[in-house]
């Protein structure tokens, strides 16, 4: 072969080095095309996300926990019997096993072998009894314990307990995601001391992530915790460290988001999503299942008394016009008392009408019930006994948001020809000396419906009265029997049909006029990937599937790759 190259010309050795060139290189390039077509990018361990929050956490513990601060740090630090996913599924985390006797009155769980806390202690029947004794004993006033009062707990071996609701509740599956407490640690806190106690500050849990170390300022109060992934119970999560900064106020965090201080902030408002995406920030959003929307309290006015002005005012509201000018987009218009995605809606089946089509409608629907404009330009009303004036006042809380949805209503219900008075008040204040005495005409307010869709606090007659949260005050016995059906069953296509009934009902009789769900707004580098926000109840919720979120990567053949 040598002989032969030596006796070719200069040129012709020339020619056929660069073809052996050009089939070397092509070689290769095949090769990498080979190789390629059979790698694929994974996950590993690797990556810091640094998070900053308003406000300092003060109960890093699942019985206790009241600020988002707390309620973040919690979600990572603790697990659950079970634990609920981003698809909206419960899955088994500490327990192995959930079982349901027939009659939906008595769950067990068996706890998995190789369970642990942080400390390297085994989790037991104890751990979980001593948990929910803590949040149903009066004098630690746990937030949980209207989720846990009246439910008896009780330890069948060490790693099995039994829990016996007094009828059958579908959605108590949830509760079992409750974080658990070690006994061994708290067993001596009293419960004087349980909120004052260091491990609530320094918290000792089960979940994907355990605490690393924390910064505090000459104060004592931390400045940041950093997290680490915690393994032993199982597949742990991806990132190496998480960050939690705080700071006191959405000012100040915003400010150290823009300084690059922290990389991802949650809950901010549309206005500041606006801002932030036109500078470049990348942010993900996500339905609450939260109800806004105008609710009538019939007994303190006669005219939102008459069935055809409540449909009036439902047909004027500038459902969508709030939606795109208030929340730029970042909100859902509503036309019921459940979040669009809850059931299959089976009352829309033509083109929705336009604002001025129905304003216009609206307009025919007073004007046929007798409502005519008086000197003043009011619509009134001639009754036997009375003459009725189109007028009333909107109570709502002391918000950005909810001051201009209710300024938007002002404007629109005024051109429909009614007098609308607005009143603003601290949340305090609204709470005590408007929702609970129910001293409003019409209240504008929102209900936190949750995952479960679960509406029977909110509509049940039973429910009517403080301290129950039906602020519309309704009344429908038919609507009481589909809402103790729907929470009872455990048939989910029962639950639906029920739940469909329940909201064409109320949408028959308008207590309110719905208008909007709000969206979770999350702010957080490109880099985190694996991030499915999917159905959130609470804003803790985005950690749902944390154990998926993923910086680093690395390229491996297909066929390494678990299935």
């Amino acid at each position: 072969m040598n002989r032969a190259i030596r006796e070719f010309t200069l040129a012709e050795r020339t020619i056929f080095y660069i073809f052996v060139g050009i089939f070397i290189l092509s070689s290769i390039v095949l090769l990498l095309k080979v190789n390629n077509s059979y790698l694929i990018n994974v996950p590993i361990r690797g990556g810091t996300l640094i998070e900053g929050v308003v406000g300092n956490p003060r109960y890093i513990n699942p019985v206790l926990a009241l600020s988002e601060a707390d309620k973040n740090l919690t979600a990572l630090v603790y697990s659950g019997l079970v634990r609920l996913t981003s698809e909206g599924k419960v899955e088994k985390d500490l327990a192995d096993s959930v079982t349901v006797s027939d009659d939906g009155l008595i769950y067990t769980a068996h706890i998995k072998d190789g369970a642990v806390f942080h400390d390297g202690t085994p989790v037991t029947a104890d751990d979980i009894i001593f948990t929910i004794q803590k949040i149903t004993n009066p004098a630690v006033k746990s937030p949980q314990f209207g989720y846990w009062n009246g439910i008896s707990v009780e330890k069948t071996d060490d790693r099995t307990v039994t829990f016996t609701l007094k009828k059958p509740y579908t959605p108590f599956i949830n509760n079992l995601s409750l974080g658990i407490l070690p006994k061994g640690i708290w067993n001596n806190v009293s419960d004087d001391e349980f909120p004052f106690s260091q491990f609530n500050s320094l918290p000792i849990g089960s979940g994907p992530y355990q605490i690393d170390s924390v910064k505090r300022n000459s104060g004592g109060i931390p400045d940041y915790y950093e997290l680490a992934p915690f393994l032993d119970n199982g597949d742990g999560p991806y990132i190496e460290k998480i960050v939690f900064k705080f700071y006191p106020n959405d000012t100040d965090l915003l400010g150290a988001y823009r300084n690059g201080d922290v990389e991802s902030i949650s809950g901010v408002s549309p206005d500041e999503a606006k801002d932030l995406i036109q500078n470049g920030a990348h942010i993900i959003s996500s339905p609450l299942p939260r109800i806004f929307g105008v609710f009538f309290n019939q007994n303190e006015s006669k005219a939102l008394l008459q069935k055809e002005v409540r449909v009036a005012l439902d047909l004027a509201a500038p459902k969508q016009e709030i939606v795109d000018t208030v929340f730029n987009g970042f909100a859902a218009s509503i036309e019921g008392p459940l979040p669009g995605d809850f059931i299959t809606d089976t009352t829309s089946t033509s083109t929705p009408l336009n604002i001025d089509e129905r304003l216009a409608l609206a307009s025919s629907t007073l004007a046929k019930a007798g409502w005519k404009p008086g000197v003043d330009g009011i619509l009134e009303k001639k009754t036997k006994t009375d003459t009725l004036t189109l007028a009333f006042t909107i109570s709502t809380s002391n918000t950005d948001e909810l001051k201009a949805v209710a300024e938007e209503l002002r404007v629109a219900w005024e051109k429909l020809g009614a007098r609308v008075d607005v009143q603003v008040f601290e949340p305090g204040d609204l709470n005590q000396n408007v929702i609970r005495p129910r001293n409003f005409e019409a209240l504008l307010f929102g209900e936190v419906v949750g995952r479960d869709a679960d509406v029977y606090p909110f509509w049940h007659s039973s429910e009517r009265l403080d301290p129950g949260l039906n602020i519309a005050l309704y009344t429908n016995s038919k609507v009481d029997k589909l809402l103790e059906e729907a929470r009872s069953t455990g048939d989910a296509e029962t639950r639906e049909k029920d739940y469909q009934s329940f909201d064409t009902e109320v949408r028959n009789d308008t207590p309110a006029v719905f208008l909007y769900t709000p969206s979770f707004l999350y702010v957080v580098p490109k880099s985190v990937q694996g991030l499915n926000l999917g159905e959130l109840s609470v804003p803790q919720d985005r950690f749902l599937s944390i154990k998926d979120w993923f910086i680093d990567t690395q390229s491996v053949w297909k066929v390494f790759v678990k299935k």
